[in-house]
């Protein structure tokens, strides 16, 4: 009797347990909907690249929240919705490895971007030249997030939302999907965040004017002080004659000194030592010697006598 008392006691401990769980297992998925997830929850990655990658799966989700229970609903097919955007973020987990993920980040943007639909929607055909049932689903899933961010992450800078929204075109969308992308966030950006878009529009002025500005100004014309006067004195009177008559070397300018070449000057000695051979020669040649002098002379007597002997004949 014991015994099955011990059992019996076991026994309903047992199916309490299990209802409690199951109670508690019902709560929470009655209640998956309504969790409110913070950003700043320290048991969370909450680095850039955690809040890039909280971007992937919060597109890859919207995308099967949009071709699933959003088309379902338009359609006025309910009977067939039966992929709740908790759902797919809880599915998501449990088969993603999530720890390097903002999982705060992403469960919002799951919850408050369906919840949003039909003004984010809005905000995006007014910059569309198309009907937005026309997008492309993974084009219209980038633009309901940057849509999102730009509305209600005002400390998200402008700049990054349009950046991380062509990094997931590049990922996961068309080769010029970029072009419309950028065009709708650009404008969207323009409404939403006036004053942020016009300060940095004067900031790159400004550094645009400071980088021209350098380029523009004169280039300033050299002082001339004592020293370069003293040095260009030095340079100008460094060639002039002194009381010898010979140049002043100085440090600034050497003077060369001309080379005399050997072979000039052998020439020049063989010309002048032959012309004074050939003068030397000439006059030796004009000048009588003694010999020849006396003969003349005893010629011109000789002619002397017989022209008496003749006159006296």
């Amino acid at each position: 009797m014991t015994d099955q008392l011990k059992r019996a006691i076991n026994a309903a401990k047992t199916a309490q347990t299990n209802d409690q769980q199951a109670d508690a297992t019902r709560l929470a998925s009655s209640s998956a909907g309504e969790q409110k997830f913070d950003m700043s929850e320290s048991s969370y990655k909450t680095s850039h690249t955690a809040v890039r990658k909280a971007r992937r799966f919060a597109m890859q989700g919207l995308y099967e929240w949009l071709v699933t229970d959003r088309r379902f609903d338009k359609d006025g097919k309910l009977g067939w919705k039966d992929n709740a955007p908790h759902d797919i973020a809880a599915r998501t987990r449990a088969t993603n490895a999530m720890h390097t993920v903002h999982i705060g980040y992403y469960h919002e943007m799951m919850r408050d971007i369906p919840e949003q639909i039909e003004a984010l929607d809005t905000l995006i055909s007014q910059h569309l030249d198309r009907d937005i049932d026309k997008l492309d689903t993974v084009e219209h899933a980038i633009l309901l997030i940057g849509a999102y961010e730009l509305q209600n992450r005002l400390e998200i800078p402008y700049k990054v939302v349009l950046d991380e929204a062509m990094k997931l075109n590049n990922h996961f969308g068309a080769t010029d999907a970029h072009k419309l992308i950028n065009a709708v966030l650009d404008k969207m950006a323009t409404d939403l965040r006036d004053l942020e878009v016009q300060a940095d529009i004067k900031a790159n002025r400004r550094s645009s004017q400071k980088a021209a500005a350098p380029a523009a100004q004169p280039q300033p014309q050299p002082q001339t002080t004592d020293e370069t006067k003293a040095v260009t004195n030095a340079d100008d009177t460094s060639e002039t004659p002194t009381t010898t008559g010979k140049p002043r070397i100085s440090a600034n300018k050497a003077i060369k000194r001309p080379r005399a070449n050997k072979a000039q000057a052998n020439i020049s000695d063989y010309r002048a030592s032959k012309k004074a051979s050939a003068q030397g020669h000439n006059e030796a040649a004009a000048a009588p010697t003694p010999e020849s002098t006396a003969a003349d002379v005893g010629l011109q007597d000789s002619n002397l006598v017989n022209s008496d002997e003749k006159s006296k004949d």
